[in-house]
């Protein structure tokens, strides 16, 4: 579903884009190619392609499995990437760190089909003057009905010692420390030491025995192959792994305790050669018929686009009610140091 072969195509060109200080050529001259940054099974095939005929371009299309990766190849410089899309705690730490180009909203004739309810929770950037929202939704959990044909939609699954050795979680600090902390009633956010230590309790002595590995690459594959019976993990990614014949014997849930949730939003990076097409880009994907392909691609709700709702044509995998109870991950500052410490705990051993 995504640009899986042309990875290591787009990894040199890349490269040498950079190299030659950034995609070649200033827009003044002309440039043809768009460069995108991406989270992996996030932007369907048939979308890039649509885009590229409507504007005789090309798109260079790289992906990331996390924001901390992404963050840390935006800040080594010189990557030569015009867009992507950080979750809203990394859009306000890209914000801080003076990343980004303002947002042209004279450029951009679709923020008005942008739901109201997901700005409302974009606190980060709530007037869209620095990020447009792509896509609000949360992790959950898949489970192989052939394996496991009685569940409640709980975190609790975790703590099954009947599962233990089937089962993994997100290697993903937030996510994982933010499912602990709803389960456990209090906020995705809190900075509070005895909530912390609960949620630490938790994981260490309840959860991580029964886990295989905290896996954030390779779960979905692993998932399809029959090696892991119950993931944490996104439901795009298990279901682009799992087999159209295997489908119907895959449960997915969001928990109903809820937990952390995401906003995903689009970014024009401050060195970016290709600021024009950029909000071309950005203007494409909240027509309402597109990003109805894009969330019937990969079975998504249409959460940030109220028209394209009425346009899908495939019944999602979960939805946008699901998502009551989560909340949504805030820029922590120097509080996420309590985070680390707890997650290097965590860790140690794997």
């Amino acid at each position: 579903m995504k640009h899986f072969l042309r990875v290591a195509a787009l990894a040199a060109i890349v490269a040498l884009a950079a190299s030659c200080g950034g995609s070649g050529s200033s827009e003044a001259q002309g440039a043809t190619k768009l460069y995108i940054y991406n989270w992996t099974y996030y932007t369907p095939d048939s979308v890039i392609e649509k885009f590229e005929k409507e504007y005789g371009v090309d798109v260079v299309y790289d992906f990331f499995d996390s924001n901390e990766s992404m963050f840390a190849k935006l800040k080594a410089g010189g990557s030569g990437y015009d867009i992507t899309f950080p979750s809203g705690d990394y859009v306000s730490i890209m914000m801080k760190e003076d990343m980004l180009l303002p947002i042209d909203r004279t450029k951009l004739s679709n923020l008005g089909n942008i739901d109201p309810v997901v700005l409302g929770k974009a606190l980060y950037d709530p007037d869209m003057a620095w990020s447009v929202p792509y896509y609000m939704g949360a992790a959950g959990v898949a489970v192989r009905k052939d394996k496991v044909p009685e569940y409640e939609e709980s975190w609790s699954i975790f703590a099954r010692e009947d599962l233990a050795g089937k089962m993994t979680m997100l290697d993903d600090m937030r996510e994982v420390m933010g499912d602990a902390l709803k389960y456990l009633g209090h906020s995705v956010n809190t900075l509070e030491p005895a909530e912390l230590a609960a949620a630490e309790k938790l994981i260490q002595e309840e959860w991580k025995p029964n886990l295989v590995r905290f896996d954030a690459e390779a779960f979905a594959k692993g998932f399809a192959a029959g090696e892991f019976w119950v993931v944490q993990g996104y439901a795009e990614s298990v279901y682009a792994e799992v087999a159209e014949s295997d489908r119907d014997q895959v449960g997915f849930f969001i928990p109903k305790e809820g937990g952390p949730m995401y906003i995903d939003s689009m970014v024009i990076l401050k060195d970016s050669k290709n600021v024009d097409l950029a909000h071309k880009f950005i203007d494409f994907i909240h027509r309402p018929e597109i990003y109805a392909e894009f969330c019937d691609a990969f079975g998504f709700p249409a959460t940030a686009n109220v028209p394209a709702r009425a346009l899908q044509t495939k019944t999602p995998y979960y939805t946008a009610e699901a998502l009551a109870n989560c909340e949504l991950k805030d820029d922590l500052g120097e509080g996420l140091e309590a985070y680390n410490e707890i997650w290097q705990r965590i860790k140690i051993g794997d």
